[in-house]
């Protein structure tokens, strides 16, 4: 029988859902700081509580449209939440993608169900689907909870 705990729904979310609000590394102090993107008003914030940095940008682009990116890309500032894993790069854009990730890499009954289209997961790099590395990406998203 199997454990709902260890159940896992895929509720269709796309990178898209988790990318308003970003944990960065604050360009001033290096430490956790907020970037924030609001594509009705066309603005880009990075704000670190620990050292006062603020920064604004617009996201308008100069025939009207609006790049809808995540919101570290005007700034180019670098995620918090990111750890080496073999070759690759473990990396979350919040808390929220961590948790969510983390549901999926814990569970071992992985639902998929009403897709309509290519979900974060799905875009996923293999080894975040292979039950061989959950123990050693469990220990990651940890770390980075903890961060």
């Amino acid at each position: 029988m199997t454990n709902q705990s260890n159940r896992f729904h895929n509720e269709n979310l796309t990178l898209s859902d988790f990318y308003k609000e970003v944990l960065v590394v604050c360009l001033a102090c290096q430490k956790k700081a907020i970037a924030k993107v609001n594509f009705e008003t066309f603005l880009a914030r990075l704000f670190c509580t620990h050292c006062g940095y603020n920064k604004e940008c617009s996201t308008k682009l100069v025939k009207n449209g609006s790049i809808e990116t995540a919101a570290n890309y005007y700034f180019n500032a670098e995620l918090w939440l990111k750890a080496p894993f073999k070759n690759d790069v473990f990396w979350a854009y919040n808390d929220d993608h961590l948790t969510y990730l983390e549901g999926y890499i814990n569970a071992s009954l992985r639902e998929h169900k009403n897709r309509s289209g290519f979900t974060l997961l799905e875009k996923l790099p293999k080894f975040y689907h292979e039950a061989k590395n959950r123990d050693a990406l469990l220990k990651i998203i940890a770390k980075l909870k903890n961060k």
